[in-house]
């Protein structure tokens, strides 16, 4: 089983940027896909990007794209979520989730169910 820490949320005006990371410890294959979603309560969680551990290829969901930029360090088993032009909106306990991807194409990286291992998240609040 991987364990997943996220870090690195926090309070931030509207406008302002914050980068979250997720530090993935145990073993994963290198078909292991890291991805961020999010959730507010009484709602779903929400995908927001996923990146290939192996070939750091990205996905993002259509509200994020150009504001938020997934990245891997594979060094230091980390990846992280750079988020931009934070509105009130983006307010949310942000997710870092894990899944093995082998018997999957990439349709399935934008699916909660694919990952099978959470971080404890990390709360983001954006004040206008």
């Amino acid at each position: 089983q991987v364990q997943l820490i996220e870090s690195g949320g926090g309070s931030v005006q509207a406008g302002g940027s914050l980068r979250l990371s997720c530090v993935a410890s145990g073993r994963f294959f290198r078909s292991y896909v890291l991805g961020w979603f999010r959730q507010v309560p009484g709602k779903e969680r929400e995908f927001l990007a996923a990146i290939r551990w192996d070939d750091g290829n990205t996905y993002y969901a259509d509200p994020v794209k150009g504001r938020f930029t997934m990245s891997r360090d594979n060094a230091k088993n980390t990846v992280y979520l750079q988020m931009n032009s934070l509105k009130p909106e983006d307010t949310a306990v942000y997710y870092c989730g894990g899944g093995d991807s082998l018997r999957y194409d990439s349709t399935w990286y934008y699916r909660e169910a694919l990952y099978n291992s959470w971080g404890q998240g990390t709360q983001v609040t954006v004040s206008s």
